[in-house]
């Protein structure tokens, strides 16, 4: 069945290859985004260029935060609150608070 599976699909063989290669090179890109001597080096480009006068404070600021996202894996804009997580209602001394239905008499 494997041998007729792999020959059937046999036209798909380039596709797959590369879906394979752009999943490589899509986790080195994130790895490298995400290093720490990679940060370190814009963090040190962005002091450089903010002492040339080549960015105000405030976009030094904003480059700055967006950096720090990357790193630490926040998606929010500069000055952005994060949400508040959803909270069910008050658990009260006890009460027992599961989510199956309880059994009817018989």
């Amino acid at each position: 069945m494997d041998l007729l599976w792999a020959l059937l699909t046999l036209p798909y063989a380039p596709v797959r290859g590369l879906t394979a290669v752009v999943g490589v090179v899509a986790r080195e890109a994130e790895a490298r985004q995400r290093n720490p001597v990679n940060i370190r080096r814009e963090l040190e480009a962005l002091d450089a260029a903010a002492a040339a006068g080549e960015l105000s404070a405030e976009e030094r600021d904003r480059a700055e935060q967006r950096v720090l996202d990357r790193l630490t894996g926040g998606g929010g804009q500069a000055g952005e609150r994060p949400r508040p997580r959803r909270q069910g209602p008050a658990r009260q001394e006890g009460v027992r608070h599961d989510r199956r239905r309880p059994r009817p008499a018989t």
